[in-house]
């Protein structure tokens, strides 16, 4: 059987073979963290560890509340802060959309840069307004510049939720008042993440575990595999704009129209379009070639809907059906990466001849 190529990372990356073992060796451990006996405490020891193992690599000094994942995080943050409005950049990921339907709308130009007049002009009239902005987008990989976002939230009164999950363990996490974290997007397991905490206090409490800010029985052995991938040699994303300005130099020679180009972008992630072809049927066409790759953000690639993303960047439905997201993670190689752009250069080719 053909082996398949894997370039969608962004949506989730492979369990990285440092957190199989740390999962399996946590299992032993399997009394719940939160009961008195003996066996108990042990757990709740290794929960601590790991939680303070996570800050550590992750360079952070404040709180750390273990979640299901970045979404539940994104929720108890947006709901549970005192605040008197909610302010969104308007290419965040539908997890925020959906939990702050009402937040206004932070808007962005047809690079997916923030217009930071329209955003201290939203926070007017507001004394405590709540701020939430990706450190780099998931579909395009714009990386915001967020020292600039922090003064325009400070100069508001404001504060700010940054959701570093396509960032973490990539680039280091910006000075905000609470990041969220995702397991799954680093080299650990999915169900299982992160709300960072500058300050105690900021949030809600709701639950009887993670400090009375959550409920639910700690999920061990996931977060063991949590703190395994942060702490993993992080040496192979040098590599990584190299194969992304290759695979992009060689679609651009074929007509390719490379999603905010101009900008600065994480290493990991391209967005790209091929005119006239929809990205329904390159996706099929990549996949019965054995290369994944997905259209959008992976809460709504299934259905390869129009990207709410592309389209607060002012593209048009059609122009914005027609663009997938590349995506490349741990063990993505060159070949990898040729194989992919000899796909898509196969069916461009395909569709200009017919």
């Amino acid at each position: 059987m053909q082996r398949r190529v894997y370039l969608d990372h962004a949506a989730t990356t492979p369990v990285i073979e440092g957190a199989r073992e740390a999962m399996a060796e946590a299992l032993d451990a399997w009394a719940n963290p939160s009961s008195a006996h003996v066996e108990g405490r042990r757990a709740k020891a290794y929960l601590e560890d790991c939680r303070r193992r996570i800050a550590h690599a992750l360079d952070w000094p404040g709180e750390l509340v273990f979640t299901s994942g970045a979404t539940e995080a994104l929720a108890i943050a947006l709901t549970r802060v005192a605040c008197d409005r909610r302010i969104v950049a308007s290419v965040e990921h539908p997890a925020v959309h959906r939990v702050a339907p009402d937040a206004a709308r932070i808007p962005v130009d047809r690079d997916g840069r923030l217009d930071f007049e329209a955003m201290t002009g939203l926070a007017e009239g507001s004394e405590r307004p709540l701020f939430c902005v990706q450190s780099v987008n998931n579909e395009t990989g714009v990386i915001h510049p967020m020292d600039e976002v922090l003064r325009a939230v400070r100069q508001a009164g404001g504060l700010l939720v940054a959701d570093c999950s396509q960032s973490a363990g990539k680039l280091a996490l910006p000075d905000a008042d609470i990041v969220v974290v995702a397991a799954h997007k680093l080299g650990g397991p999915p169900g299982v993440g992160a709300l960072l905490l500058r300050e105690s206090g900021l949030v809600e409490p709701q639950g009887g575990q993670e400090g009375g800010l959550r409920p639910g029985t700690s999920n061990l052995p996931a977060i063991a595999g949590f703190a395994a991938a942060v702490e993993a040699d992080k040496s192979w994303f040098v590599d990584m704009a190299g194969l992304r300005r290759r695979f992009e130099d060689r679609l651009e020679g074929r007509g390719a129209q490379i999603v905010a180009a101009s900008q600065p972008r994480i290493a990991t992630i391209g967005a790209c379009r091929m005119p006239s072809v929809p990205a329904a049927a390159q996706l099929v066409h990549m996949d019965l070639l054995g290369i994944a790759v997905s259209a959008g953000s992976a809460c709504s690639s299934g259905s390869v809907r129009p990207s709410a993303t592309l389209a607060a960047m002012g593209w048009c439905d059609g122009d914005a059906s027609e663009v997938l997201r590349i995506s490349f993670g741990r063990s993505t190689s060159w070949t990898d990466v040729d194989a992919c752009a000899a796909a898509w250069e196969a069916l461009s080719e395909r569709r200009r001849a017919a």
